[in-house]
């Protein structure tokens, strides 16, 4: 088995259609803003799709449901670049709201930045801390992966 897409379904569909295009920069492999439907190539052999709510809702008989809901997060997107600094000023000049700006998690060995789509999901941008900017915990616990 292999994961293919990460789909989101979203309410407004050309609203996220023109972020995943036109801030983001991913290219639509099928689909436009009015389709209903689209894939993003995001990269090597995986692909982000956009689907509406309602309709894939409707596919699993769950059409009669509310469609918004207040809760925490239930997923993220994640996308890793190899200059964060750069990826969020380019993120920032098409006019992406960043939640949370670039921090270091030495505990994690990343440095990461957060921002949302138009409908409120979570995107992280991360890339790697040089491995001297980790933490111990995590030096040692990358030793055990690495002797395993």
């Amino acid at each position: 088995m292999k994961l293919t897409h990460v789909r989101l379904l979203v309410v407004n569909f050309e609203a996220c259609f023109r972020f995943y295009r036109d801030v983001m920069g991913f290219e639509a492999s099928w689909g436009d803003e009015t389709s209903g439907y689209a894939d993003f190539e995001v990269g090597e052999g995986t692909a982000l799709a956009l689907f509406g709510r309602q309709a894939m809702a409707d596919v699993v008989g769950m059409g009669g449901t509310p469609l918004e809901a207040e809760c925490q997060d239930r997923a993220m997107l994640i996308f890793g670049v190899d200059d964060l600094e750069a990826a969020v000023a380019r993120l920032k000049a098409k006019g992406a709201t960043f939640v949370r700006d670039i921090e270091d998690h030495p505990d994690w060995g990343i440095r990461t930045a957060h921002l949302r789509d138009p409908e409120g999901t979570l995107i992280e941008i991360n890339s790697p801390l040089p491995q001297e900017e980790w933490a111990e915990g995590l030096r040692e616990e990358s030793r055990k992966y690495e002797e395993g």
